[in-house]
């Protein structure tokens, strides 16, 4: 067979008629003869263009509101028949049809419409394309006879090769387009079935999750410059958009940067107070709530100032002046806030490098399932979004927690969840201390928090110590007393649960299990 395939009959059928018309014309000026459905028939109609209505084709009229004009043999035969099997090509001559050497289809906005916030069932699946899945995947699968489009930004690079030869496309471009082809039907199918998950009551993993991903851009590097690395874009997240974040300012994103920026929003989201944050390398180095986004800021910095070099600062209130004046004395890498003000935005962009990323609140929090690459396979669990609210809690102490104490319990317990494991953290009311992260034993997590707060010359004394899983011994809880803390947040269940807490009670300290860990690997 002739690599190079003369395009003499095209089927075009869209939902989005961007570009249409002109592509349209082009096809007619390479003698195209141009077959249509619906909407596009009459849109290429009122421009003037010769269209043969599918229907006249098949000799049978749309039916069911247009949910079937296109299911026909003489559609689909047009566009499967194996052009070097004498046999079929017989065939089609017995049935009167001839062949179709280019399908334009794009889908119904299925993804659009269910992206509302207010949609319904049956605006849902009103919107399940069919007849276009099915001339698509037709083509695709008899791409070394037929051409397939799915999209508008592929008319270009179709009419260009067209002019170069003479109306033809060759092998290999109609090769790649049947790859993008299936690419796209998967996608669809893949937005449907995570569309229907959501609709599920179960909290149980599914069967088979719809993994539904687009590139949004190549990125310079992974984490370390000899890997190569993208974004993509989740469009099974229907409640989030992935345009939302919008940069303002500085250079391209790294990986790296990515990565700390989902652990920054996602802490800075648990608090409806102002609140800072400074994390780097995936770990808050300080985290602080209070009435004024400037103070939140400033008492976030003060936990651990070297750390926070070249760090990650999240807020979730708007940047203003006084913030941007302070961090403009510090290097940081990114800045995101949900609004700058215009001054703040002054200030910072004299800063050529540093990113500022403007992320709504509305949408900082993480939904759907966290997946994880494990050696040929994948990881996949719910979010951690567990219970941690002050009714979840139980003093188990023979001391009750003052109101102090609480209040850096309920602080502390929210941001020791995006502390990696093991994690010990100390904290007074709405600020960080010292913190301890990553550490083969939770002693040694203990210390390191110790040593920090020391280093930043924060006082330790009438803090709570904040643990992710429970002490297995009451080391942990004696060398926290000995650094001057008062109370102690742990999630319990230890076969020394009852050694711990006699270990609190002879120090006089209030302890509070929580009946939930936050192990973050």
């Amino acid at each position: 067979m002739n690599e190079n395939i003369r395009i003499r009959r095209a089927l075009l059928s869209v939902s989005d008629k961007t570009g249409l018309v002109d592509f349209a014309r082009e096809l007619i000026s390479h003698e195209v003869e141009i077959l249509s459905t619906g909407g596009t028939a009459r849109t290429l109609q009122q421009a003037g263009i010769p269209v043969t209505p599918v229907s006249s084709v098949t000799g049978f009229p749309e039916i069911l509101g247009g949910r079937v004009k296109t299911l026909h043999p003489k559609i689909h035969g047009g566009i499967l028949a194996r052009r070097g099997d004498s046999g079929q090509m017989a065939e089609l001559e017995q049935h009167g049809i001839a062949p179709i050497d280019l399908v334009a289809v794009n889908l119904y906005p299925f993804e659009k419409t269910v992206s509302s916030a207010d949609v319904t069932v049956a605006d849902a699946l009103e919107n399940i394309d069919i007849g276009g899945p099915c001339m698509i995947r037709a083509a695709a699968k008899n791409y070394p006879a037929v051409a397939v489009i799915v999209e508008p930004a592929q008319y270009g690079q179709v009419i260009a090769e067209m002019k170069e030869n003479g109306g033809s496309l060759s092998l290999e471009t109609r090769r790649g387009l049947s790859l993008r082809a299936f690419q796209r039907t998967g996608q669809y199918d893949g937005a449907i079935s995570a569309f229907l998950e959501g609709g599920e009551s179960s909290d149980a993993p599914p069967e088979a999750p719809s993994l539904h991903l687009r590139k949004v851009q190549d990125l310079r590097y992974g984490e370390n410059p000899h890997q190569s690395a993208a974004l993509y874009k989740d469009a099974s997240s229907y409640a989030v958009n992935p345009e939302y974040a919008r940069q303002l300012h500085g250079k391209a994103l790294s990986f790296n940067n990515i990565l700390d920026m989902n652990a920054a929003i996602g802490l800075v989201a648990e608090f409806d107070s102002p609140c800072a944050v400074v994390l780097k390398h995936n770990n808050p180095c300080g985290a602080a709530v209070d009435t004024d986004i400037f103070k939140a800021y400033e008492l976030a910095f003060q936990t651990d100032p070297v750390s926070a070099f070249g760090g990650i600062v999240a807020l979730n209130r708007e940047l203003d002046t006084p913030v941007a004046e302070k961090m403009s004395k510090v290097f940081l890498e990114v800045v995101l806030a949900p609004s700058f003000s215009s001054a703040a935005l002054e200030l910072l962009t004299v800063k050529k490098n540093i990113r500022l990323i403007e992320w709504p609140m509305d949408r900082a929090g993480q939904t759907g399932w966290d997946i994880k690459k494990v050696q040929d396979g994948y990881l996949l669990q719910s979010m951690d979004s567990g219970p941690g609210s002050e009714p979840e809690f139980k003093v188990v102490s023979e001391r009750q927690p003052t109101e102090e104490e609480w209040e850096g319990m309920r602080f502390g317990w929210k941001v020791v969840k995006w502390v990696k494991s093991n994690a010990v953290i100390y904290v007074k009311s709405g600020r960080t201390v010292g913190i301890g992260a990553g550490q083969m034993s939770r002693i040694d997590s203990s210390k390191l928090a110790v040593a920090k707060a020391n280093e930043a010359g924060l006082d330790l004394n009438g803090t709570v110590v904040v643990s992710d899983a429970f002490f297995p011994f009451r080391d942990g809880v004696d060398a926290a007393a000995e650094a001057g803390a008062t109370a102690v947040i742990e999630p319990g269940g230890s076969i020394r649960d009852e050694e711990v807490i006699a270990a609190a009670n002879e120090r006089g300290m209030a302890m509070v299990f929580t009946g939930i860990r936050h192990f973050r690997h």
